[in-house]
């Protein structure tokens, strides 16, 4: 290998790759968790470095050059190869304690892990938790968590997957709405109510639609990107929606609505990287959270 040839440094080059993914040189800095100035003068050294430009800079954004696209893809590889080094590293791992990233539904990370994440204190008091509350599905491979709870499972051939048990979800109203509305007998009488939904809309409605509800999108009143919101909205009577049986029971003002009619599987999926899953520490917490889900389910 020529190593006079690599002449560069990697955090100019993940400067680099990071402005070009995030899109701006603020967006970069922010998710790099760098000051902007910094961040700039790391691409600008990597240009110097170089002897190429690979930005055209315009006052509010900044385009790729020919040459930037021409190593973009490069870049890439060392990215990946860069993270595969991380996820082995920390596959090597032996030590019971560190940290452990744990990815789930905002619903799930607050009213079914509390009390599994008391019992890891107990089991492994030198493991700290990072919880991260997130209806996105996060990407395990790129690192941006250790384990994720899922309710589908993911086809990536790099993750291991449990199937840990099967929740489900029914349609939930508040007494005080249901006594204003009208407590519905039949699925017809479901057409003239109000919704609260999870928005994007468009990609919460073939939810609903696949258990035979075909309701309107105009329906759906209100909506919202987050779980939690969602519940106190229909705890407050802003309509009905889909709420997880364990979190509905959490609040006796809530009651379900066509109950033996109409309910909605929530398999329950444990994931991690494979690498990580030699980790003792990403073992120690996914094997406790397979257990612990199993019998909270």
């Amino acid at each position: 290998m020529n190593w006079d040839a690599v002449s560069f440094d990697w955090n100019q080059v993940r400067a680099f790759l990071a402005t070009v993914e995030e899109g701006s040189l603020s967006a970069a800095a922010r998710v790099l968790g760098q000051a902007q100035p910094t961040l700039s003068r790391q691409v600008a050294a990597l240009e110097r470095d170089l002897g190429v430009t690979l930005f055209e800079r315009g006052p509010r954004a900044m385009a790729l050059t020919e040459a930037g696209n021409e190593l973009v893809d490069h870049v890439r590889a060392m990215g990946e190869a860069a993270t595969r080094l991380s996820l082995s590293a920390s596959g090597q791992s032996q030590i019971i304690e560190g940290h452990v990233s744990i990815t789930a539904t905002d619903m799930t990370a607050t009213h079914l892990l509390p009390p599994v994440l008391m019992q890891l204190r107990d089991a492994a008091p030198n493991i700290n938790v990072e919880l991260i509350p997130s209806n996105d599905v996060r990407d395990l491979i790129k690192r941006e968590a250790d384990i994720a709870i899922r309710h589908v499972r993911p086809e990536q051939a790099d993750l291991i997957t449990k199937l840990i048990g099967s929740s489900s979800a029914q349609l939930y109203a508040s007494q005080s709405f249901l006594a204003c509305a009208g407590h519905p007998e039949t699925v017809d009488d479901l057409s003239t109510l109000s919704f609260v939904g999870m928005s994007p809309i468009e990609r919460f409605l073939p939810t609903v639609r696949a258990s035979g509800l075909e309701l309107k999108a105009e329906q759906f009143e209100v909506t919202t990107a987050s779980g939690t919101a969602l519940v106190e909205l229909v705890r407050q009577g802003l309509g009905i929606s889909i709420i997880p049986r364990y979190t509905a029971k959490l609040f006796p003002e809530l009651v379900p609505v066509l109950q033996d009619r109409i309910s909605f599987p929530m398999p329950i999926w444990l994931v991690t990287h494979r690498e990580l899953h030699t980790s003792r520490r990403i073992r120690v917490v996914y094997d406790l959270l397979a257990s612990s889900l199993a019998e909270l389910l």
